[in-house]
């Protein structure tokens, strides 16, 4: 008994002493950075997507897979990649995803084939997978409980916030100046340099016992792959296809299979009981289509304002600027007021403003201007997700054990990726279905040139594969282009705002956290 008093106390002291013997700065600095790599890389890629798919010939419903390979290979292993850093330690597991983000990043920049980007794009997935959760848990473990630690979090969630904002700037800028290679290539030297700083600055953690859900997250991966290529598959070809039919009855075996292992697995990853609550289920689902919402929102806008606007890369980056800008003040000010309003009717309103948003967005037209209509529905967009973000986290880890705050956290993280990921095929599928109809439609009012011009314009976009030089010289073919796309456009977000009708209706039947429910808010709720 005595040697093992002597032990924890010889424990704590030295990871005092190693705390010390580091200047904080430097270890927040590697973990601020870290974080920050993760974060922005949805929206620098994002704004490059257009010059990708002209560069490797594919279409823009194909090219929502350079977002999805990224998406589900993070999302279906983050759980696994916090696992790993408890039981192989975090100063290992945290240089490991550096390097795996840096090497997907490399691959996907020298990529000279959209395979080989795609390979590049999972690489970074798994890679953010493991350095996201383990850069968390370093703060816990490498700064002091209290002011130190608060600081810490609040430059973590700073960063967080910040990060799409600067992805947006920054892809523009590399996208416009560069070229979109460097969108990847950027995130090298500083995985590298993390890497380097990591090895000297951040001290050998205790390891935990325990075993790893390989099963679970194959199920779970395979699963969510499969729902999404279906998906796309119909997209390309057809609903009754047999790949299509196939795919999706593949994904529906393999998650239903997922589900039922880990409610049977003494190891599982996502252990059932986590959505035991009603009100924490509740804010998955409502996380799960704000995913789904986000993620659109910003693909299909970023085809639109350069497609159909004319947009350049750089224009692209900052006109989606204000949604950042709002959603991080939103954010603090939502904080603020939360304790003395409660998580439900923030969470029902800014449902509420995301749906009106969606169906506002699904009014765009060929000829719909930035500031009458794409910049007011971004901000109501952006105040709906300011006012839910906080409140769901809170919901997520009020009333759970513990053990259990890290993963109820955690699993809104894993949600608004894998909604993301499923939610941007099911509306890229709308997309390439109403473009269709569309593009029939517009083809019959045309006559000559013009119309042999807008099917070629039409048989680009599907395939990717550029147009004669006349297509794009012939105006009423491109108007006529500009419309169809427009539709598909507006198709895809009507369908957005209908999964928002959902988030509403769970917002206010399942969600029923009250005020005198909430306890001081925790710091998973901090960085969530």
């Amino acid at each position: 008994m005595t040697d093992t008093v002597q032990g924890g106390v010889a424990t704590a002291e030295a990871t005092t002493a190693a705390r010390r013997a580091v200047n904080p700065a430097i270890l927040l600095f590697l973990i601020a950075g870290a974080q920050l790599m993760v974060v922005l890389d949805a929206t620098i890629v994002n704004i490059a997507l257009p010059s990708m798919g002209r560069y490797f010939d594919k279409s823009q419903t194909d090219m929502t897979w350079a977002i999805n390979a990224y998406t589900l290979a993070f999302g279906g292993l983050l759980l696994l990649g916090g696992r790993a850093a408890d039981i192989l330690g975090r100063r290992q597991m945290f240089i490991v995803g550096l390097g795996l983000f840096s090497l997907g990043s490399l691959l996907g920049g020298l990529s000279t084939s959209f395979e080989l980007l795609l390979a590049g794009r999972v690489i970074q997935g798994i890679g953010g997978a493991i350095a996201a959760p383990t850069a968390l848990s370093l703060i816990t473990t490498l700064f002091a409980e209290g002011p130190e630690r608060n600081r810490a979090f609040a430059v973590y969630a700073g960063v967080s916030g910040g990060g799409a904002a600067i992805g947006l700037l920054l892809g523009g800028i590399l996208t416009e100046y560069l070229d979109w290679r460097w969108v990847l290539f950027v995130n090298v030297p500083i995985g590298v340099a993390l890497m380097v700083g990591g090895f000297l600055y951040i001290h050998t953690s205790e390891r935990l016992s325990g075993k790893f859900d390989l099963v679970g997250s194959l199920l779970s991966v395979a699963g969510m792959v499969a729902v999404v290529y279906g998906f796309i598959n119909a997209a390309n070809h057809s609903w009754g296809e047999g790949a299509t039919v196939g795919s999706l009855a593949a994904g529906v075996v393999l998650l239903a299979a997922f589900v039922l292992y880990e409610s049977r697995s003494k190891i599982a990853m996502m252990p059932l009981r986590i959505f035991g609550n009603r009100s924490r289920a509740g804010a998955y689902v409502v996380m799960l289509i704000i995913g789904a919402a986000m993620f659109g929102m910003f693909y299909f806008l970023t085809f639109y304002v350069q497609g159909v606007m004319g947009f350049s890369a750089l224009k692209s980056g900052v006109a989606f600027l204000p949604v950042s800008f709002v959603i991080i003040v939103g954010s603090g000010i939502v904080s603020g007021i939360l304790p003395r309003v409660g998580p439900r009717p923030l969470i029902a309103i800014g449902s509420v403003l995301m749906t009106l948003a969606l169906f506002w967005f699904s009014t765009v037209k060929a000829d719909s201007s930035y500031w009458s209509l794409i910049f007011p529905a971004m901000i109501v967009m952006a105040l709906g997700m300011a006012l839910v973000f906080v409140p769901l986290t809170v919901v997520a880890v009020t009333k759970v054990s513990h053990t259990d705050t890290g993963l109820a956290s955690a699993l809104l993280n894993v949600g608004q990726q894998v909604g993301g990921s499923i939610g941007l095929a099911v509306l890229a599928t709308a997309f390439a279905s109403a473009s269709k109809s569309e593009g029939k439609s517009e083809t019959g009012k045309l006559v000559g040139a013009s119309q042999q011009h807008l099917q070629e314009l039409i048989a680009s976009s599907a395939s990717g594969h550029p147009a004669s030089p006349a297509a794009y010289a012939d105006n009423a073919a491109v108007n006529a282009f500009h419309v169809v796309q427009s539709h598909g456009a507006g198709q895809g977000f009507l369908v957005a705002a209908i999964f928002g009708i959902v988030a509403i209706v769970t917002s206010v039947v399942m969600i029923t956290v009250k005020k005198r429910d909430l306890s001081q808010i925790s710091e998973a709720v901090v960085v969530a």
